[in-house]
């Protein structure tokens, strides 16, 4: 019985033996972001010939969903795991069960604590810290290095954000005759709650002259409250992502710049990273996946093209 098993596997052929399956777990699968990185990421699988399983929490804000979607993934013995954690502390144990399981982990997006190449396999993402520091100096170069800024943060340990925020508050102190007015609000996982923040802070913001905010659920939900007041378009604003309607926003003057990622290019390359650490193919610690400015000036560019896509 046994060598007729054998001898109709061996007739099968490859075909016999199922594709690798790797786990591609975002923050929130809402947001236009996400949606292109998960373009990149099936892309890159149907290359590569593995199977990309995606799944992750609705919303950016659920921790514990995403910590249990990892959990699932390990039990069900996938391949690999290509994660983009919510929190850079809390998603470090599944990580952890995920190598003493032998299945690989790809960081992408937000960072984890730990180091690439012995905690996890390798972090994909984009250099947030410069990102932070590109909005900040055209903030300032808007303002003529002089006045008031709000700050309206993302969320409290999500380390991609916080090095955006990080890197925009380091240029603003160069600058001694700009006054940070608020940088202690956080807008959250939504465009609602978002709005609602930047609405809490509205007389915070007609008082300022200056608005930075370090994603896309932040840029889209202060850019609703300054419609909602009549402010678009009368304080200098930079944001960061560049979704369809805030790039519209960007040409009607809603908005003076974007600091756009390459979600695609980010998705894509996590999974072909994770399928080299499959293969055992040497594989970079640290990829930067790039950020570009986008003004109305520039939005028609190869250099800015070649990031925003068709």
């Amino acid at each position: 019985m046994k060598k007729h098993l054998l001898l109709a596997t061996l007739a099968l052929g490859p075909l016999a033996f199922a594709a690798d399956r790797i786990a591609v777990i975002p923050k929130g699968t809402t947001h236009v972001f996400w949606k292109s990185v998960e373009t990149g990421a099936k892309r890159a699988g149907a290359e590569l010939g593995v199977e990309i399983l995606w799944k992750g929490p609705l919303k950016e804000d659920d921790r514990a969903l995403q910590i249990g979607v990892v959990e699932e993934f390990v039990a069900s013995g996938v391949s690999a795991i290509v994660l983009a954690p919510l929190d850079d502390t809390a998603l470090r144990n599944p990580v952890r069960s995920a190598s003493e399981h032998h299945i690989p982990v790809v960081i992408f997006d937000s960072a984890l604590k730990g180091e690439p190449g012995k905690d996890f396999a390798s972090f994909v993402a984009t250099d947030n810290h410069r990102g932070g520091v590109l909005g900040g100096e055209e903030l300032a170069r808007l303002l003529g290095g002089r006045g008031k800024v709000v700050l309206l943060r993302y969320a409290e340990g999500s380390a991609s954000t916080l090095a955006r925020e990080a890197g925009f508050l380091e240029v603003m102190h160069r600058h001694p005759g700009i006054t940070v007015t608020v940088d202690n609000r956080y807008g959250g996982a939504t465009t609602a709650s978002a709005q609602d923040a930047a609405m809490n802070l509205i007389d915070k913001i007609r008082d300022a002259d200056g608005i930075f905010t370090p994603n896309e659920s932040t840029t889209q939900g202060m850019l609703l409250a300054l419609r909602q007041t009549g402010l678009a378009g009368q304080r200098k604003f930079v944001g960061f992502d560049a979704s369809p309607t805030l790039l519209a926003a960007l040409g009607r003057g809603d908005i003076d710049a974007l600091v756009a990622q390459n979600p695609t290019k980010m998705g894509y390359l996590a999974v072909v990273t994770a399928v080299k650490c499959l293969r055992h193919e040497p594989v970079e610690t640290a990829i930067d996946t790039g950020c570009v400015l986008v003004t109305r000036a520039n939005l028609d560019t190869p250099g800015v093209k070649a990031v925003l896509g068709p």
